[in-house]
């Protein structure tokens, strides 16, 4: 009788370590799915993260300028074509477009003719490529064959409002110093420049993005002497 019970004994524990080598396997199992669950989800959180992150990721351009005579250097400032502009950076814009488009250095002509066209309407770069034009009698690469220049001394910058409030319109009033190749005296001639203007969208294109990186555009452009001298100095540019 007692050996029965001593094996009846020795069963029971068989069945109670089986019993828990079972509970053991059924916690890893159980800390295995936790843990898997647990990975899954940071992972899929990190994606998640990533995807919302991806219209923060953008290359941002700059423009580095460099002013031709002091040497200051400044970095102009990022314009998607919505927000409005001050008055100070429709200033820079019409003072240099009217330098570059009005000198003549014989060096920078090739340059500044490409430049110019950046910031012109399709209309005023026809106008521009049948002014430039070696057809044309007084195209600046005709008029300047004896090596003389011509370079621009802006004078004043004047603004004007439309009867609807708007602010596209403005005079430029500048000089045009002629300088003769022989070294002849400087000749001065004074002019004004009547310009409508406006903000569209930034040129792609990245040579002409360097020069316009704020889409500032020229719609039209009229020129006349500010006092009546003789011809031919005093035709319409």
């Amino acid at each position: 009788m007692s050996r029965d019970q001593a094996l009846q004994g020795y069963l029971e524990e068989a069945a109670s370590w089986d019993a828990d080598r079972v509970a053991q396997a059924s916690r890893a199992v159980a800390v295995a799915w936790r843990v898997a669950a647990a990975g899954w989800l940071c992972a899929v959180a990190s994606a998640l993260a990533l995807v919302l992150l991806v219209p923060l990721k953008r290359v941002v351009p700059y423009l580095i300028r460099v002013d031709e005579t002091t040497g200051v250097v400044d970095v102009v400032p990022v314009y998607t074509g919505h927000a409005p502009l001050g008055e100070a950076v429709t200033r820079y814009f019409l003072t240099h477009y009217i330098t570059v488009c009005e000198r003549f250095d014989y060096s920078l002509a090739e340059s500044d003719y490409q430049e110019c066209g950046a910031f012109n309407s399709a209309r005023l770069n026809q106008m521009l490529y049948a002014r430039w034009n070696s057809a044309n009698p007084q195209s600046p690469l005709n008029v300047h064959k004896d090596g003389s220049t011509e370079t621009v001394r802006i004078e004043s910058v004047s603004f004007f409002k439309r009867a609807s409030g708007e602010s596209d319109l403005a005079q430029v009033r500048f000089a045009l110093l002629e300088r003769q190749g022989d070294g002849a005296p400087e000749r001065a001639t004074h002019w004004i420049a009547s310009i409508e203007y406006r903000y569209g969208k930034p040129p792609d294109d990245p040579r002409t993005r360097g020069w316009n990186p704020l889409g500032f555009e020229v719609l039209d452009l009229g020129i006349e002497p500010e006092v009546l001298s003789p011809a031919p100095e005093a035709a319409s540019r």
